[in-house]
């Protein structure tokens, strides 16, 4: 219910404010099958999702017909494509090594698959395994949440503000009210 076609418009309009280096290692939490990984690897950024879904990751691959080489280690399943790798597993068992030499974040439909009481939990786990001033481009979502049963969940700026206010500086790039475009929050 998450993917998009497209690449998200958010990602291409405000990804170059960030200025990460082409080179930059991007991490993308809770990737499904993305395309968005695609644009980031064809800016020349080594891209790092992890995706629990086998489903997700096998149709990533196959939708954009790229043969991963695929390694298991204890926690995960590795899915290697020239500097695309999905780590298969769970988000939790992320260790300081799989992220040491991410320089930015993209999150466009983590924070919001989650429910309200596991929110903490994730901020805090990728807070502690992020490497010091890595930036973060983060979509949400908010509406009234009794109208509509999340995935996505409504995620309000004052939430986004209360998860990450010890841990980043906090930017609001665009509020925009969605309701006419997309027929599923209608």
């Amino acid at each position: 219910g998450f993917h998009q076609e497209d690449f998200n418009p958010y990602l291409l309009e405000y990804w170059p404010l960030l200025n990460i280096p082409d080179s930059g290692k991007v991490f993308l939490p809770l990737c499904g099958k993305s395309r968005d990984m695609v644009w980031l690897y064809n800016r020349g950024h080594s891209v790092l999702g992890v995706e629990l879904s086998k489903l997700a990751v096998t149709a990533f691959f196959q939708d954009n017909k790229i043969t991963p080489s695929q390694q298991p280690d204890l926690d995960f399943e590795h899915y290697v494509a020239d500097r695309i790798t999905i780590l298969r597993g769970n988000f939790f068992n992320l260790h300081k090594k799989h992220l040491e030499k991410v320089s930015a974040v993209y999150d466009r439909a983590s924070l919001v698959a989650l429910p309200p009481d596991t929110r903490q939990r994730y901020v805090r786990h990728m807070m502690h395994l992020l490497p010091p001033a890595t930036q973060i481009l983060l979509v949400g979502f908010d509406y009234p949440q009794s109208e509509m049963q999340g995935p996505p969940y409504a995620v309000s700026v004052q939430e986004i503000n209360l998860l990450y206010q010890h841990h980043a500086e906090i930017n609001l790039l665009k509020q925009v009210d969605v309701l006419d475009q997309n027929p599923r929050f209608q």
